[in-house]
């Protein structure tokens, strides 16, 4: 997997590329990247996106996610990929925070559902088969990214690894590199300090986790929802629209 690179203002950024493939080489690198939002990226940042030559920009973030933190890559020349369908005035964690049950427990089954359900969003499916096409289309560098770049491009991220014949220890591999780098004692203070006043009272270890970094199984539920619902991959891949002849081109252009 590719190193995560350093930014003054965007969080959670690296390369997915790297990976071994089960139908030989790697994934190249330098193509597909994830990031947390790009709110806080200062003109260096911006400038160290352009020269990496950044083409389309995938933002998985609600109407109101983007109205309330827009992105400083104001002038982007490319294409942004973004969905208004199923706003909502919060995002459903912290609606989750503001109404769910927050024992350990409660935490950990909201989570799973979350998982559980995500890949079969509307909206997220839409964004899903838009990306792959972009992917088809467009041999410049794709960025994905939603708020903190762990939930929706964790997932995203994954399911282009997968396809492109990553097996499933390279994707967890690339998944849990989020905890690496979002889950410091710093960063902890400064989310605990949000998210005080949300629920009331200092935010317990299972908030924290589940707000700072990602957990292994959730991903595994995800894609044994996909399993379940859908019979495989495969099956799931093609109501995005990438059939054989997609998933053929994207190997091609994709692998080296």
């Amino acid at each position: 997997m590719g190193e995560p690179h350093v930014f003054a203002g965007v969080e959670n950024f690296r390369d997915f590329g790297g990976a071994a493939s089960t139908f030989g080489g790697r994934i190249r690198t330098g193509r597909l990247f994830r990031s947390a939002h790009l709110a806080a990226a200062s003109e260096a940042d911006i400038a160290d996106l352009e020269r990496l030559g950044v083409h389309t920009i995938v933002d998985l973030r609600r109407t109101t996610e983007r109205r309330t933190q827009p992105s400083r890559w104001t002038d982007f020349p490319g294409r942004v990929i973004v969905s208004d369908d199923g706003d909502r005035a919060e995002g459903p964690h912290i609606e989750f925070l503001r109404q769910g049950d927050l024992s350990d427990a409660g935490v950990e089954a909201y989570l799973a559902g979350y998982y559980r359900a995500a890949p079969f969003e509307p909206r997220h499916m839409a964004l899903f088969a838009e990306t792959f096409a972009a992917l088809d289309q467009d041999s410049g560098a794709l960025l994905v990214h939603c708020t903190a770049g762990k939930d929706r491009t964790g997932l995203l991220a994954a399911l282009i690894q997968r396809a492109l014949g990553v097996d499933e220890r390279g994707v967890m591999a690339d998944f849990l590199q989020t905890n690496t780098v979002m889950m410091t004692a710093p960063r902890r203070r400064r989310v605990a300090a949000t998210l005080a006043p949300i629920v009331g009272a200092e935010p317990s270890d299972a908030i924290l986790r589940g707000f700072m970094g990602v957990t292994a199984s959730h991903l595994e539920i995800a894609f044994a929802a996909v399993d379940a619902r859908m019979g495989g991959l495969t099956p799931y891949l093609a109501a995005l629209g990438v059939d054989e002849a997609r998933l053929s081109r994207l190997r091609s252009t994709l692998l080296v």
